[in-house]
Order: C-alpha cells, then sequence, then structure tokens
C-alpha cells in the first residue's frame, strides 16, 4: 500500500499551463502519474499535448476538472500572490488532496487557506514550499524526481525537499511505500505526526524515515507522538547542527531561538523516544539498514 497517493489518484495541475507547470508535468506523466487535467481560465477548453503522445484537457476551474474528470488530487504551481485563492478554490471544490509546491506564499495566506480547509473537513494540504509527495512505481504529485528509488517497505516524511531525495537514494536498495516532502514554511498543511500516523497505520511500511530541521518545536512534538503510539521502527535526521543562533536557514520556519529549535534539542528528544538520530544523512540510512535487517 501507500499513504494519501496511489495508482488510483486522479491528479489536475492548477497552473499546467506556465512554464514550471508544463516541466513539472511532463516528468510527472513520465513517471506513470495519471494527470486528467489542467487549471487555467484563461486557457479554457484547451489541449495541452505532452511527449509521449498524451493530451491533457484545461479547464477553467477546479470543480469543472473534478466534474469531467473524478479527479482527486491537485497539484498548485501557481505564483506566490495566487497561490492562496488557487488553494482556496481546490478546497471549496472538494478536493481531496491538495499539494502546494508554492515557494515564498505569504505565511498569512497560508495560514488563512490551511483553517479554511480545516473548516471544510475534506481536503488534506501537503505544503507549501514542498517536493510534494510520491508512491514510487504508483504515483508523482510534485516535482520530487521519480527515478532515485522504486517502491518498497520504508516510509519518509521530510521538511526538506533536497534531503528527501537524497535519503530516497541512500535507502533505493530497500525502497519505499510513500515518500512524503512536507515543506519547512512555518504554517504546512500535513506535519510529521499525520505522516508517521499515516505510516504506522500502512500495513506495507514497515519502518520509517523523519526528517527534521532546526527551528519550532514540530521534531519534539513528533518525538512525543513517536513514544506514545508508534510500534514500528523510526529513525531521524535533523539538518542543521552547525546553524549559527538566531539566523534565518533556508527555510522559512527554520530559524532558532536561544535553545528552542536547536538540532541538538531535537536530537535528544526524539532519542528519548527510542529513535534512533543519525548525524548525517548517510548515517540515518545505515540505521535503518541494520533495523530493517533485524526484522
Amino acid at each position: 500500500m501507500s499513504i494519501f497517493l496511489d495508482d488510483s489518484s486522479k491528479v489536475i495541475v492548477q497552473g499546467m499551463t506556465g512554464s514550471e507547470g508544463m516541466k513539472h508535468s511532463q516528468r510527472m506523466l513520465a513517471s506513470g502519474t495519471n494527470i486528467v487535467g489542467g487549471v487555467n481560465p484563461r486557457k479554457a477548453g484547451q489541449q495541452v499535448e505532452f511527449d509521449g503522445g498524451v493530451s491533457v484537457p484545461v479547464f477553467g476551474t477546479v470543480a469543472e476538472a473534478m466534474e469531467a474528470t473524478g479527479a482527486n488530487v491537485s497539484v498548485v504551481f501557481v505564483p506566490p500572490k495566487f497561490a492562496k485563492a488557487a488553494a482556496i478554490e481546490a478546497i471549496d471544490a472538494g478536493i481531496e488532496l491538495l499539494i502546494v509546491i508554492t515557494e515564498g506564499i505569504p505565511v498569512k495566506d497560508s495560514a488563512e487557506f490551511f483553517n479554511y480547509a480545516q473548516a471544510k473537513g475534506a481536503t488534506r494540504i501537503i505544503g507549501p514550499n514542498c517536493p510534494g509527495i510520491i508512491s514510487p512505481g504508483k504515483s508523482n504529485a510534485g516535482i520530487t524526481p521519480a527515478n532515485i528509488t522504486g517502491p518498497g517497505k520504508l516510509g519518509l516524511v521530510s521538511k526538506s525537499g533536497t534531503l528527501t531525495y537524497q535519503m530516497m537514494y541512500e535507502l533505493s536498495d530497500i525502497g519505499f511505500t510513500t515518500c512524503i516532502g512536507i515543506g519547512g514554511d512555518p504554517v504546512i498543511g500535513t506535519t510529521h505526526i499525520d505522516a508517521l500516523a499515516a505510516f504506522e497505520a500502512d500495513p506495507d511500511t514497515v519502518g520509517v524515515v523523519m526528517i527534521g530541521e532546526i527551528g519550532g518545536d514540530a521534531e519534539e512534538r513528533a518525538a512525543a507522538y513517536i513514544k506514545d503510539n508508534m510500534s514500528k521502527p523510526v529513525v531521524g535526521y535533523v539538518a542543521g547542527f552547525t546553524a549559527p543562533e538566531g539566523k534565518t536557514m533556508g527555510h522559512a520556519g527554520a530559524i532558532v531561538s536561544g535553545s528552542a529549535g536547536t538540532a541538538q534539542a531535537k536530537k535528544e528528544a526524539l532519542e528519548a523516544a527510542g529513535v534512533k538520530v543519525g548525524k548525517t544523512p548517510t548515517e540515518t540510512a545505515e540505521l535503518m539498514r541494520e533495523i530493517i535487517a533485524g526484522l
């Protein structure tokens, strides 16, 4: 099995006709994703031709795309200033899974569309500022390269896009049920805990790799959740051991205040919950490999 995304997922792309949307739609199609439509009100009624003889219709709204195609997943490739409106449109249409790739969305906008989704109760958001989600061999919604790893029995949840890719590569000998890049902004839809709960419930996932980074307390909260709720082994990696205090590093959420949010504090919290934490991505992968060998 996989979590949140599988080979039955019908995907639409908001912003498909833009340069980023076109490029990544082509890559998603090449990795087997069932893209059934694009959304652009100015190009409704057109067909977009992709390599391999694939023709994808463009709809004026998410609701129209869903009605015509039965789509249940949308990937958002729109500029930051239009992202909130695009997300709310998808939420109003009742999309089940909304993956917001866009970087640089104002935190206020993200908070508003996330709270709106929570109030509506029908839409799971992944992101924003994330690489999306891939269930290798089944579907790929976002910008994650599909050729790094294949299907297998591990789950992966990560704040960092590039570290998602590296861990997929490091453990490609075992493979993954699903890999999720949840994004590193201060407000995100799907959290480490959401993914951990789904992996715990998935019978085909036997172990989980969790990648965090400095800033905030998401990893500490995940550690408490793991201690109380996870029966499956979890290994962790926390990016940012060498980051200077008080400086934002990369993601908008990756800022350390005093001792709160440091890589060391997160590592200690995870280890106290029984999670083995690697000093590097390679060491983290090796820890998981040892655990799997002993199962």
